[in-house]
C-alpha cells in the first residue's frame, strides 16, 4: 500500500515545477450541442435525449498532431486530455463499456492518439478522468448533486449497487493505466458532499494507479473539489492524497504553504473563454496578453497554469483558441526563459508588474513603465552583474541620472528615451546577480 514519503514525493514533482504551464483539452459528446460540457445536467438531459449526440459524433477535424505542435511553441510542456467527462462517455476503446467513441460514426480511440502525438512532441501527458457518470446505471441518480435526473422521483436509486460502479470506475482507470502507456499525470475530477475519499474507495483507486504507473502525478480532487487544499495542505497525507492543489479560473492571491510553513504545489486551471467544452455562443475569450500576465502571476507566485481548449463539435480548435495559442507562442519564444524553470523570487510584487526568478537570475515583468528611470528596491546596485531586455539581449544600464538623486538607497533602471516599452504587454528584463 501506498505511504507518503517526501523525499520521493518532492523527486516525481520536479518535472512539473520545471515546467509550469499545460494545456488542457475537453471534448466529448457535449460539443455537439455546444453549450459546455454540463449541458446534460444543467438541462436535465434524460438519455434518450442525449443520445442522438453519440449517433452524430464523428470527430472528423480532430487532429492533436497539430494541437501539440501549437502546445509546443505556446510553451507547453505538458497536456491533459479529458479520457471520460461527468457524462460518461469515453474517448477510449474500453473494454467495460459499449459508449465509446469507438462505436460512434468516429470510430477511432482519440485517447491514443492523443497520448501519441504529444510524446512525439516530447511532451508530458496527462489524462483526465470523471469519478462522476451520468451515464452509468448504477451511479445514483434521484437526489445526487449533480445527475441529470436528480429531481425526477421516477429515476430512483432502488437497485443501483455504487460497489458496482465503483469495480467499473477502478476497472476503467487500470486500463487507462495499462493499455496506453507512460502517463505521467492523472487529474481525477471531483469529490463533493459524501462522495470523496472512502466512497471512492480512493485508497485502493491511488494505490493502483501509483503501482501500475510508477512517478505518476495525482491532482488533488479524490479529496476535493475545485475548493479545498486536501490532506498535504493539512501535513497528514492520505493514502489517496493530491500531489498538487487545483484552484479553478482563479490564481491564489498569495504563494501557497502547509501549515508547518512548506510550499504546497498547485496549478490553476484555467478557461479561455468561460466554459470547459465548446460553447457556440460564449464569445467572452480572454486576451493572449491577459493569459501571458496570469501565466506569469501564477509562476510568480510558485504554482502551475493549465490552459483549456474546447474543440468544437468537429473536433478542430476554435479560430479563437488558435489564435490565442499563436499570440502566446509569440511572447513565449522571446521571453520563455523567463517562465519555465521559473518561480517565487521571494519579493513583495512591484507596483510596476511582477518578478519570477531561477537561482541568482531575476526576471522582471514590466506591465508599466515609470515615468523617468524604473525603481527596482528589491535590489541594491551592488547586487546587480548584469541586466538586459531578454527578448533582444540588449544591456539595460544601472541609472545615474540626477533625477532619483533623492532617493540614494533605491536601485533605478534606466530604459532609454522611448516611455513605450518595447513589448506593452510584458517587457522582460533578465537580472544577473552577482
Amino acid at each position: 500500500m501506498y505511504r507518503f514519503d517526501r523525499e520521493t514525493y518532492e523527486r516525481r514533482m520536479v518535472w512539473f515545477l520545471q515546467a509550469r504551464f499545460g494545456l488542457f483539452v475537453h471534448f466529448g459528446l457535449y460539443a455537439l450541442p455546444a453549450r459546455g460540457e454540463w449541458v446534460r445536467s444543467v438541462e436535465r438531459m434524460d438519455e434518450a435525449a442525449y443520445r442522438p449526440y453519440f449517433e452524430q459524433f464523428e470527430a472528423r477535424d480532430y487532429d492533436p498532431r497539430a494541437w501539440a505542435r501549437a502546445a509546443k511553441a505556446a510553451g507547453m510542456g505538458y497536456a491533459v486530455l479529458t479520457a471520460k467527462h461527468h457524462d460518461g462517455f469515453c474517448l477510449f476503446d474500453s473494454a467495460l463499456t459499449d459508449y465509446k467513441s469507438t462505436n460512434t460514426p468516429c470510430g477511432r480511440d482519440l485517447v491514443r492518439e492523443f497520448l501519441d502525438a504529444f510524446r512525439a512532441e516530447g511532451l508530458r501527458v496527462g489524462l483526465y478522468y470523471s469519478l462522476l457518470d451520468w451515464h452509468h446505471p448504477d451511479y445514483p441518480h434521484y437526489g445526487d448533486w449533480h445527475h441529470p435526473l436528480r429531481d425526477d422521483p421516477s429515476a430512483g436509486n432502488e437497485g443501483r449497487d455504487f460497489g458496482r460502479y465503483l469495480d467499473y470506475m477502478h476497472g476503467q482507470v487500470r486500463e487507462l493505466c495499462t493499455h496506453y502507456g507512460k502517463l505521467d499525470l492523472m487529474w481525477f475530477d471531483f469529490s463533493y458532499g459524501e462522495m470523496t475519499g472512502p466512497k471512492w474507495r480512493a485508497a485502493e483507486l491511488a494505490d493502483m494507479v501509483r503501482s501500475l504507473q510508477p512517478g505518476i502525478i495525482l491532482d488533488n480532487r479524490l479529496e476535493a473539489s475545485g475548493e479545498g487544499f486536501g490532506s498535504l495542505y493539512e501535513c497528514a497525507p492520505t493514502p489517496w492524497h493530491g500531489d498538487f492543489v487545483t484552484p479553478e479560473k482563479m490564481i491564489p492571491p498569495e504563494g501557497l504553504r502547509d501549515r508547518e510553513g512548506r510550499p504546497l504545489y498547485w496549478e490553476s486551471c484555467v478557461t479561455m473563454n468561460n466554459n470547459w467544452g465548446y460553447a457556440r455562443d460564449d464569445h467572452y475569450f480572454k486576451p493572449a496578453g491577459l493569459l501571458v500576465k496570469k501565466l506569469v502571476e501564477c509562476v510568480s507566485r510558485g504554482g502551475n497554469m493549465i490552459l483549456n481548449v474546447g474543440p468544437t463539435e468537429t473536433g478542430a480548435f476554435p479560430p479563437e483558441s488558435e489564435a490565442i495559442l499563436a499570440g502566446i507562442a509569440w511572447w513565449m519564444e522571446r521571453n520563455r526563459e523567463s517562465v519555465v524553470g521559473c518561480g517565487e523570487a521571494g519579493f513583495p510584487k512591484p507596483d510596476w508588474g511582477r518578478i519570477t526568478r531561477r537561482g541568482d537570475t531575476l526576471y522582471l515583468h514590466v506591465y508599466e513603465n515609470a515615468l523617468g528611470p524604473l525603481p527596482v528596491p528589491m535590489i541594491r546596485r551592488e547586487q546587480i552583474r548584469s541586466v538586459t531586455c531578454l527578448a533582444d539581449g540588449r544591456d539595460v544600464p544601472v541609472s545615474s541620472s540626477w533625477v532619483h538623486s533623492d532617493y540614494p538607497d533605491i536601485c533605478f533602471l534606466d530604459l532609454g528615451p522611448d516611455p513605450v516599452l518595447p513589448d506593452e504587454t510584458d517587457t522582460v528584463l533578465k537580472v544577473e546577480l552577482a
